[in-house]
């Protein structure tokens, strides 16, 4: 016994002998800073900050050069010796204008932007802290460089380079998102993630087919959610923080918690989100078109049109969510770490506004549509390994998860006791393995496989509301199983100190087995089964040429791939009235190939410009294309003679424009930014002719005017549209009166507009802080390009938050 216990002290005494903390506090305010990267090429190592600004870097020991970055702040390079002599210690100097920033996104493994071809840029918490967005949605368009799209007040569908809803791959902790019934119109699934449980947020524009597969045609969105921390010392490490925030534009009520214990090799973090929104009121000055003046209520199973007492509130739009996330943390060396993580969201029934707006015979179209409760649960296991002497790789990331994602539409006409509702079900699995491994100094490879899983139910079913009897009716989906198995391989190659190349490949083969037999009984399809079975080869080369530090050329060109999923396959639901789409078994995958060329370049360390120019081809595009069923082209469908249409691979499509940032350091703490956003497409039609794309959004952007001084944080900033006119509206677009202004002409156009908006923050004391705004200071009425439901008028926002 003696002897054991003699052995296990002498380990703890090398351990503890190598063990060296560093500590990063910020040059100004001496508060401590987290999530600092740190990496070291030889040794190849990464670590992050904890909330005190701290990390065990012992594994760098010997490192000669060692990377030290932060968004906002001037990234230094020094060696484990230099930091040895500042008695490991550092102060980071407040600075925007870097032209090498930290991503993970560009290949599942963390980079400086000047090694990665592909636009990318990060949100930071801090800015997310100043900001206050309400929702995930909202959070990508505080970038300036993501347009948003919304149907209803629980809603948000981004755009990106003219693409949007299944042709952008959404991330969340590496995890694939995407579902097999993620639609070609907009959708709402990223309100299912959490801001305030969100550590990192990273966009990258255009294609992304290379590492993550199908779908990765405009963008990747992804999304790093708080990682538990451990602690560094003998002493467990407890951080978390506390909010609570209102808004006065629809009454929100908010609060959150998160709490972070950490031991020496295991750690848990627990969060805790909840939000209540009332009806969303939008402003007073603006067109009257968006005025809906009155509500369906349903009274002894009759509907009644009630007067609102303020026509300017948008009923019914009133929702309330909460999410959960738990995660657990078990790291038994510094080579080994497991990471377990369990989120789930849910939103209460909430109405589609747009819908609410259709009229028919001079009244309200319908007594109901609303969403049932949006729900989704991911269960997920990170294994990261690390093995410098392996001859395959020096790091792998093993991620394992499933998901349940249900969603649910229930519409009634007006005056009907018959209630449709439709309810998907979505089990998806996946397993994720990437590795990297660097083969020289100048040469790193990073590649990996991927297997993702979809089981997709679906049912339906129209309820009397009178006898609360209810019968089957055909499903949305036919029940369905959708797979997908990918290879890749990514090569980085430092050519010189200037030039740096990069080239990947990928293989993906798609699978789906639909089963059509269970809405036979309602509608006469000539098929009674579908099957794809089919493979995708997508690749990727670029070039990153960084004469000096102050200037970065970036040019590539790349292909990406959408196959068919469920909902292209097999989906029936009106697109519009009028029309009924219906399935088509016989599709095909479509492909993009995209050409990006950019420049950054900083002038006398006070102004930095950003400039990205991209074209994108779309070739076997799948798109809703007239149809005939049986020989039929018209068919009844709701007590409607409608249109048949299906989806389709018929047309090609073309995207360009221009992305252009800049920011300039002014003196006394003052600091003006400025993005804009440009781009038009146009795609092919029956006939040959074009139409403009219905993603493609109008010009639009952000400009900023930001104070920073001690312990306050203040932002002027203008968000604006350009207008979209009639003729320039997608041909499906300029039909729908619901959603779109009238012209002098009184045809549908989308007005330009802009809001401008003040938001503020001050640091209480170390762990208190205040942060609020006004938004939309002139009070304008105003609707988001192909949205549904008007922007917030005037609206003040105040949040109370103390860290610890």
């Amino acid at each position: 016994m003696k002897k054991l216990l003699l052995l296990v002290f002498f380990f703890l005494n090398v351990f503890f002998s190598f063990s060296q903390t560093i500590t990063i506090t910020d040059e100004q305010s001496k508060v401590p800073l987290e999530w600092v990267v740190l990496i070291s090429e030889n040794p190849k190592q990464s670590v992050v900050t904890n909330a005190k600004g701290q990390a065990d870097i012992s594994s760098f020991k010997g490192s000669k050069e060692i990377i030290i970055r932060s968004l906002g702040y001037k990234s230094i390079i020094l060696s484990y010796k230099q930091l040895e002599q500042l008695e490991f210690v550092i102060e980071l100097e407040t600075y925007n204008l870097n032209l090498d920033e930290i991503v993970i996104s560009a290949t599942r493994w963390r980079q400086t932007t000047d090694k990665v071809p592909s636009k990318i840029i990060s949100i930071s918490p801090k800015e997310v802290a100043l900001q206050n967005p309400q929702t995930a949605a909202d959070l990508l368009g505080i970038s300036g460089k993501v347009f948003i799209q919304k149907s209803q007040q629980g809603g948000g569908s981004p755009m990106i380079r003219g693409f949007a809803t299944n042709r952008l791959l959404y991330t969340v902790d590496g995890v694939r998102m995407n579902s097999a019934i993620f639609r070609g119109g907009n959708i709402q699934n990223v309100i299912n993630l959490d801001p305030f449980a969100t550590e990192n947020t990273e966009v990258l524009f255009g294609p992304g087919s290379v590492i993550y597969g199908s779908d990765a045609i405009g963008g990747v969105m992804s999304f790093q959610t708080l990682i538990p921390e451990l602690s560094l010392d003998e002493e467990p490490f407890i951080t978390g923080k506390a909010l609570l925030r209102t808004a006065s534009a629809n009454n929100e009520k908010t609060g959150h918690l998160d709490v972070n214990v950490g031991w020496k090799k295991w750690a848990v973090i627990s969060s805790f989100s909840s939000w209540d929104y009332d009806h969303l009121k939008q402003g007073s000055h603006g067109p009257d078109d968006y005025i809906k003046d009155y509500y369906v209520e349903t009274q002894n199973n009759e509907d009644v049109i009630i007067s609102q007492n303020d026509p300017l509130l948008q009923i019914p739009t009133a929702y309330s969510q909460i999410n959960f996330m738990q995660k657990v943390r078990y790291q038994p060396t510094d080579k080994l770490d497991f990471q377990y993580g369990f989120h789930y969201s849910e939103t209460s029934p909430y109405g589609r506004y747009d819908r609410h707006n259709r009229t028919r015979n001079g009244t309200a179209r319908y007594g109901e549509w609303n969403y049932g409760p949006q729900k989704w649960m991911m269960n997920n296991l990170l294994i990261h390994h690390q093995q410098n002497n392996s001859s395959w790789f020096d790091e792998v990331n093993i991620r394992l998860a499933q998901q349940t994602f249900e969603e649910s539409r229930i519409d009634r006409s007006l005056n009907s006791l018959n209630q449709a509702n439709q309810i998907e079900e979505v089990k998806a699995y996946s397993v994720n393995i990437d590795f990297v491994k660097v083969m020289s100094q100048n040469n790193t490879l990073y590649y990996g496989a991927e297997y993702v899983f979809n089981d997709v139910k679906s049912r339906g079913f129209i309820r009397d509301i009178s006898t609360n009897d209810s019968q089957v009716t055909a499903s949305r989906y036919p029940e369905s199983k959708w797979s997908s198995i990918g290879f890749f391989v990514n090569d980085e190659h430092v050519l010189s100190e200037k030039i740096t190349l990069q080239a990947g490949l990928r293989y993906n083969r798609f699978i789906l087995n639909a089963d059509f037999r269970g809405n036979l009984a309602f509608y006469p399809f000539p098929f009674t089964d579908a099957k794809i079975n089919k493979g995708a080869l997508t690749g990727s080369i670029g070039a990153i040429y960084k004469p000096t530090n102050d200037w970065m050329l970036k040019a590539s060109f790349g292909t990406a791939f959408r196959s068919p999923n469920v909902d292209d396959i097999g989906k029936i639901f009106d697109s519009e009235p009028g029309s009924v789409t219906v399935p088509n078994p016989n599709l095909d995958a479509e492909y993009a190939y995209n050409f990006d060329i950019g420049v950054a370049k900083v002038f006398g360390k006070t102004v930095k410009l950003d400039v990205t120019a991209f074209y994108t081809n779309l070739q076997n595009a799948l798109v809703r294309r007239d149809f005939q069923l049986n020989g039929e082209s018209t068919i009844m469908y709701d007590g409607e003679m409608s249109q048949v249409q299906a989806i389709q691979n018929a047309a090609v499509a073309n995207v360009y424009g221009v992305q252009a940032g800049i920011e300039v350091k002014l003196p006394a703490g003052f600091r003006f930014s400025s993005d804009i956003n440009y781009q038009e497409g146009e795609e092919e039609l029956d006939d040959g002719s074009t139409s403009s794309s219905r993603h493609a959004a109008p010009l639009f952007g952000t400009t900023r005017l930001r104070y920073v001084a001690d312990r306050l944080s203040m932002e002027w900033n203008v968000i604006y549209q350009g207008q979209r006119s009639h003729e320039k509206l997608s041909v499906e677009e300029q039909g729908k009166d619901e959603i779109y202004a009238k012209d002098e002409n009184g045809n549908n156009y989308a007005p330009s507009w802009h809001t401008i908006n003040l938001k503020a923050m001050y640091q209480l004391t170390d762990a208190f802080s205040v942060s609020g705004g006004l938004e939309n200071i002139t009070d304008q009425r105003y609707r988001p390009y192909s949205s549904g439901i008007s922007g917030a008028g005037r609206n003040f926002i105040l949040s109370l938050r103390a860290d610890f």
